[in-house]
């Protein structure tokens, strides 16, 4: 299968030893892609020197911290020519409850939309240009069951932020299509990570496949839409989630 050696690949979202960007850029450089990762802490300075990867503090709801992170990668490795967009959820030192639809905040609810889709839009619009003129590209959105496909009582406001996040990926596959660039989103079910809860680890446990899933697990599918081996697909939404959805009845 052609690969992604020699590839400029940057990984968002990769701080958590545990989390599924740091699985995925671990992949892309077992592969031997040239990776940049970033993070909002310090912290992935850790996750670069296991890797041996480029590191980047960065808010990626800022759209002039974004710049500066093409620029940084740029200067460093060569543009970017895969894109992996995984920050979301959580964001370090901002957590915020969840609620109904009528209970939240503007405040609230503008912090989950700068998170899980405006980081993604800002990165995404940071990377077309420049792949269109070379010609190559890659997008892999890390979306989630939650929102396009299912829904958890008191997460309206991160599902509507995933699923707008499929939206985006169909669009860019319509518009960039000819210009050799394929954008994918994946939508991972219940995944064991270091931030996973109790009560997830045990949802993940009446899947179908009888277990949470692995961030390694996710990686192998952003590694496949991230090669050149995966040039005829594009707009597709690959479900991660053990059979999850399929079934009805839960446990």
């Amino acid at each position: 299968m052609a690969g992604v050696q020699g590839r400029v690949a940057l990984v968002t979202g990769a701080g958590s030893a545990g989390g599924i960007g740091m699985a995925i850029a671990r992949a892309l450089a077992a592969g031997g892609a040239k990776v940049a990762i970033t993070a909002t802490s310090a912290r992935i300075h850790d996750r670069a020197a296991e890797l041996g990867c480029m590191p980047h503090i960065a808010d990626l709801t800022d759209p002039s911290q974004v710049a500066g992170l093409f620029a940084a990668v740029k200067a460093a490795l060569g543009p970017v020519e895969i894109l992996v967009n995984n920050a979301g959820m959580v964001q370090t030192g901002k957590d915020v409850d969840r609620a109904p639809l009528d209970g939240w905040s503007d405040q609230a609810w503008a912090h989950h939309m700068a998170l899980n889709i405006n980081t993604t839009f800002h990165c995404c619009r940071a990377a077309l240009p420049g792949m269109a003129a070379r010609g190559f590209g890659r997008i892999v959105n890390i979306s989630s069951v939650t929102g396009p496909l299912v829904t958890i009582d008191g997460s309206s406001a991160y599902a509507t932020a995933k699923a707008a996040v499929t939206g985006m990926t169909r669009s860019i596959a319509l518009e960039y299509g000819r210009q050799g660039i394929t954008c994918n989103a994946i939508l991972p079910g219940w995944i064991a990570t270091d931030s996973s809860s109790e009560a997830e680890i045990v949802a993940g446990s009446r899947t179908p496949a009888g277990r949470p899933g692995t961030p390694d697990e996710v990686a192998a599918c952003a590694m496949f839409l991230a090669s050149e081996a995966a040039s005829y697909v594009t707009g597709a939404m690959l479900v991660v989630d053990g059979g999850n959805t399929l079934q009805e009845m839960k446990g």
